[in-house]
């Protein structure tokens, strides 16, 4: 008898899992709650890297199911995903997307829409790409600087109130910088670079 299991992740502590897990339930599985798997985790983390997906895998067995409420819980690259679905395939583990219509992504109209999806992705990655080059050649071209600015004056505000006997979070509170600004000029041998 194959077991079902919820894969849900967020990626940060602010948010929650609940809607993924209501949105299984609302589907009609029936999840007993020792097989929901949440984590809090960035989706650009390889999906095998994660501590509670690794826990995940290792608790899956042949015939066993595993629901997602969208592709994107899964992982943000299109190839992390088609080769975690894979892996999981090959241990004869299914994978469902609610997102994509309840899809068995293991099944073959799964596997084509996987491939779909992929190409979609890669050329949405290129188009980007594309577009990032041209505006930055394009604003080259007329002339603009690129970059972070440059902070003039921040050096010397800072050694003057360091010199003072500030420390850095001082400075900070007194000059209305940074830490991380402060930090960069704190150096005597600190230079601006044009």
């Amino acid at each position: 008898m194959s077991r079902v299991f919820v894969y849900a992740r967020v990626s940060s502590e602010d948010q929650t899992t609940d809607n993924q897990v209501q949105e299984v339930q609302a589907a009609g599985f029936a999840v007993e709650p020792q097989r929901v798997i949440a984590e809090t985790i960035s989706g650009s983390t390889m999906a095998m890297e994660r501590p509670g997906f690794q826990k995940l895998v290792e608790r899956l067995e042949a015939s066993d199911v595993l629901i997602v409420t969208k592709l994107d819980r899964l992982g943000r690259s299109a190839i992390d995903v088609q080769s975690t679905v894979k892996t999981l395939a090959d241990r004869g583990v299914r994978v469902y997307c609610l997102a994509l219509g309840g899809a068995d992504l293991t099944s073959s109209a799964g596997k084509m829409t996987m491939g779909v999806l992929t190409a979609v992705a890669e050329f949405e990655r290129d188009l980007i790409v594309e577009r990032t080059q041209a505006g930055l050649a394009r604003a080259k071209a007329e002339g603009k600087k690129l970059g972070r600015p440059v902070a003039t004056g921040t050096t010397a505000q800072v050694q003057k109130l360091k010199a003072e006997g500030k420390s850095q979070r001082e400075v900070v509170a007194s000059s209305g910088l940074s830490i991380a600004t402060v930090k960069r000029h704190w150096s005597p041998a600190h230079r601006v670079r044009c």
